[in-house]
């Protein structure tokens, strides 16, 4: 029954060939202690999952001003960009194929982790603090939730150097060896805040209607197309998601329109996530119904869904691509498990996010994609 798998078919992804349907998801671990740049550690965790048929990496800060989790890895340096390659350059031995999640908190953050600065959104919205997730390293080592500090509206040359900040880290990536990028409109980090009808309240340009509150977006995308083909650039969306509360008035009618214009800038693929199927109030349905409508696309889903629900997906034509994540940090060795018919391993309740290799590169690499079975703790 496994062999019958259709989460094993290949899968092209404009010119990139898939091995499998099963994409590593984006994942923020915060292991990344020296100024952001990547680590050799980091590059034995992604090593180890690089039979997926795409990894998609945890979120990386475009600019020094966007963080919402502490230790988090950037792609705006010298620095961080050869730690990048080391990665890429692994990945690629090992088989794997690697695309980069570009991202911009937005609003999301703290003065605590932006040296003493405020944090930088479409509009200064800052009526729900207490609903944003920022993260930090305490000095005993302990990961925590801290308090978001208020952000303010970014001004018009702000908005354009953060543009420039997104097209400069898609043009790092490429030079770290990367096969292409995502953008993380999602989850209500940057994108999503100016996409949002309550988070942007601008009377440019970039704000008032749908098409106008889209041009944040348009104009990433725009600048990104001049440094890489926009047929290896994905967008990742969460259009009803309660993540960081962006409350956007009516996101049918947004949707319809990003999906719309996505379409037309021939992007990789939409990257679906369901962010709410993780407190038990999942919408993937009704996004998988909304983006079928108006984007001809590869769609990615994304969205505490199982391995069964996920064949279902793919073999009822729903969605291209599935993307795990919890699954992914427990099991290196997932596309060896689903094609074994194998049970999956839990993730342990710690090591997520900061620390050192337990609960990121300590777990146990059973099977391998072809069915031999291993021993011991993933080796890259």
């Amino acid at each position: 029954m496994s062999s019958l798998s259709p989460l094993l078919d290949g899968y092209d992804l404009s010119e990139l060939r898939l091995p499998n349907r099963v994409v590593m998801a984006p994942m923020t671990r915060s292991r990344a202690p020296l100024h952001g740049r990547p680590t050799e550690m980091m590059a034995e965790y992604y090593v180890q999952r690089a039979s997926a048929g795409l990894i998609v990496t945890e979120a990386t800060n475009v600019s020094p001003v966007s963080a919402a989790f502490d230790l988090t890895p950037g792609i705006f340096t010298a620095q961080q960009i050869d730690g990048w390659r080391f990665i890429t350059n692994q990945v690629h031995a090992a088989g794997g194929r690697i695309f980069m999640q570009l991202w911009h908190s937005g609003r999301v953050s703290s003065f605590a982790l932006l040296g003493g600065e405020a944090p930088l959104s479409p509009s200064g919205v800052n009526d729900d603090l207490e609903q944003l997730q920022v993260w930090a390293q305490l000095l005993n080592g302990q990961y925590t939730r801290i308090h978001a500090t208020p952000s303010r509206a970014m001004s018009p040359g702000e908005v354009k150097l953060t543009i420039d900040a997104f097209r400069q880290a898609a043009a790092n990536a490429i030079d770290a060896g990367f096969d292409g990028v995502e953008i993380h409109a999602a989850n209500g980090y940057l994108p999503h805040q100016f996409l949002s009808s309550t988070t942007n309240t601008r009377d440019d340009r970039y704000g008032g209607s749908v098409a106008n509150r889209a041009n944040f977006l348009r104009d990433i995308l725009t600048e990104i197309g001049t440094v890489i083909s926009l047929d290896r650039v994905g967008v990742r969306v969460s259009p009803y998601a309660h993540y960081n509360n962006v409350r956007d008035a009516d996101p049918d009618r947004t949707y319809d329109y990003v999906g719309k214009m996505l379409d037309e800038f021939g992007v990789a693929y939409i990257h679906a996530a369901d962010t709410n199927g993780w407190s038990g109030q999942p919408d993937l349905p009704r996004i998988v119904d909304r983006m079928r409508r108006v984007y001809s696309g590869t769609l990615m889903v994304n969205g505490g869904i199982s391995v069964e629900a996920a064949e279902t997906l793919v073999r009822d034509g729903q969605a291209d691509l599935v993307a795990f994540a919890r699954a992914y940090i427990a099991n290196p060795d997932l596309v060896g498990r689903i094609a074994a018919d194998a049970p999956l391993a839990v993730p342990k309740p710690t090591g997520w996010y900061g620390g050192g290799s337990a609960g990121y590169s300590d777990y146990p690499f059973e099977i391998s994609v072809g069915n031999s079975v291993q021993s011991g703790v993933a080796q890259p």
